[in-house]
């Protein structure tokens, strides 16, 4: 292996195994030695223009890691949200992320989306880090999850809420509160609470 190509894969390493061609051009790796490392099998092609190291551990949800990359502005919010928190049984076949309302509508051609414009507020509020396959995926807290939910009740069902509120109200640490401070954020406090109420 070339000097070149171990320096990338040092660089590559030190950002979390998984790197856009931007990423890496601007980080000094050439194009060329990109494309050895690919064709070697060091780095797997995730997506156009993502790849993360191939001895990184298996991605227990690709398309999430692959989101991250490539809109990091995004946050995994709703049923992708609720089924990386194990809240809901139900499968997304879309990823769902958040975006602020002024952000450009971002372009994912190798995952479907479901885009969600936020407040500036709602957008802030609950945000965690998930590692996945090397990825760092922001992600909206289980809280914060089940008020945005209710919130978007009326597009997602309202049976899904309710399961996600009996499966998170079994849960040590469960807290009515938290979620009432959420949905205060996104003024559907007075309408969730009669749901909290009749769990308690």
């Amino acid at each position: 292996m070339t000097a070149a190509a171990e320096k990338a894969l040092e660089i590559i390493a030190d950002q979390g195994g998984t790197i856009r061609t931007g990423e890496a051009l601007a980080a000094g790796i050439h194009q060329r030695t990109l494309y050895a490392l690919r064709d070697s099998g060091a780095l797997e092609r995730v997506a156009r223009g993502f790849y993360r190291l191939a001895d990184l551990p298996f991605v227990g949800d690709p398309d999430l890691a692959l989101v991250a990359g490539r809109i990091p502005h995004g946050v995994v919010c709703l049923i992708s949200a609720l089924s990386l928190h194990d809240l809901t049984t139900q499968i997304a076949h879309e990823v769902h992320i958040a975006i602020p309302r002024s952000a450009r509508y971002p372009v994912c051609d190798d995952v479907p989306l479901a885009v969600y414009r936020f407040s500036s507020e709602s957008y802030e509020a609950g945000v965690m880090e998930h590692g996945i396959g090397g990825a760092v995926v922001r992600v909206y807290g289980q809280e914060k999850t089940i008020a945005d939910c209710f919130k978007y009740r009326n597009k997602i069902g309202i049976d899904l809420v309710t399961e996600a509120l009996a499966v998170y109200r079994r849960r040590s640490g469960a807290s009515w509160q938290k979620i009432l401070e959420y949905a205060k954020i996104n003024r559907v406090d007075n309408k969730i609470r009669p749901y909290l109420e009749a769990l308690t």
